[in-house]
């Protein structure tokens, strides 16, 4: 798949592979992992299980995507079973706390264990290369259709290895011409800038920031020479995978900070206006803009800006 995919395709896609899963984790069955319970009722078990202490049937309700009508036969079905207990919350008569009895989490753990041993019997037949592979694409469709973080994974910063160069000049490069419609001559200018980085940068004062989540490269920046005084921020990326996780923000912090512990007295950076969730980032950084200028670049009419701040 790629950023050109139709969303026909996509859809189809996606298709094939929620009836591979389903199928797989043998949801379709009447009884959950040849087990006493429906699906329902396991999700349920394991919502009560791992979730808030003091949630409310409502809570649940929305976390699993049941209807109120649902998640009341479910409820019903293992109070009756002997499974949970609802108890009226202190200082709350109508706020019920819902929790599994011994016999309830005994059943749980025994779901549990059935579910690990047949995620863990699917895993162990791969190489540990396939595994981190199948783990990083859960975690992208957890990220895309989520619209939020995997709430596991951390954001790590680390300095440029051989090959991450060139991935920085490809990724902004198609991600600047799928966004903006930008031509080969902003690769050109990316392959300039990165191409002197690598030949004479001053390893004491000028550095690269690759960001990765859970290995994978989802992001760049680098901090580069002005003047004894002033530093640059240039090439700051994010992929659109890894939007919203406060990624950006990290980066520029990131090279803030070595600006100023290197020396330097103030930063700036160039941009063009229409790279506006950069701007965002730059403003809550404490950039002002200092400077505007009309330009034909990259096949387009741009307004491009200087933004600066003192450290």
């Amino acid at each position: 798949m790629t950023e050109s995919t139709s969303l026909a395709r996509a859809v189809t896609e996606a298709r094939r592979f929620t009836r591979f899963y389903t199928s797989f984790v043998d949801a379709l069955s009447d009884r959950m992992l040849k087990s006493a319970f429906t699906l329902p009722q396991a999700r349920v078990m394991h919502e009560i299980a791992t979730g808030p202490k003091d949630a409310q049937a409502a809570d649940m309700a929305r976390e699993l995507r049941m209807d109120a009508g649902q998640m009341s036969r479910v409820l019903k079905g293992l109070e009756r079973q002997g499974l949970i207990r609802r108890t009226p919350l202190e200082g709350h008569a109508k706020r019920l706390r819902i929790e599994l009895t011994e016999a309830g989490a005994a059943a749980f753990r025994d779901l549990d264990q059935r579910s690990a041993d047949l995620m863990g019997g699917a895993l162990d037949k791969l190489t540990g290369e396939d595994r981190t592979r199948v783990i990083r694409a859960m975690r992208l469709i957890t990220r895309l259709l989520g619209q939020r973080p995997h709430p596991a994974v951390p954001v790590d910063l680390r300095a440029p290895e051989p090959g991450d160069l060139g991935w920085v000049v490809s990724r902004q490069s198609a991600l600047y011409a799928a966004e903006y419609g930008w031509t080969g001559e902003y690769e050109t200018l990316a392959l300039r800038i990165l191409s002197d980085f690598a030949a004479s940068h001053d390893p004491q004062r000028e550095r690269g920031w690759i960001a990765e989540v859970d290995g994978e490269r989802v992001g760049a920046v680098f901090l580069v020479r002005k003047d004894d005084q002033t530093a640059k921020l240039r090439m700051l990326h994010v992929e659109h995978a890894a939007r919203g996780m406060g990624i950006g923000r990290q980066l520029v912090e990131a090279v803030i900070d070595h600006a100023r512990a290197s020396g330097y007295s103030r930063i700036e950076l160039w941009t063009n206006d229409v790279l506006r969730s950069a701007r965002r980032i730059y403003v809550h950084a404490g950039f002002e803009l200092v400077e505007e200028e009309r330009h034909r670049s990259f096949g387009h009419d741009l307004n491009g800006q200087v933004w600066a701040r003192d450290l």
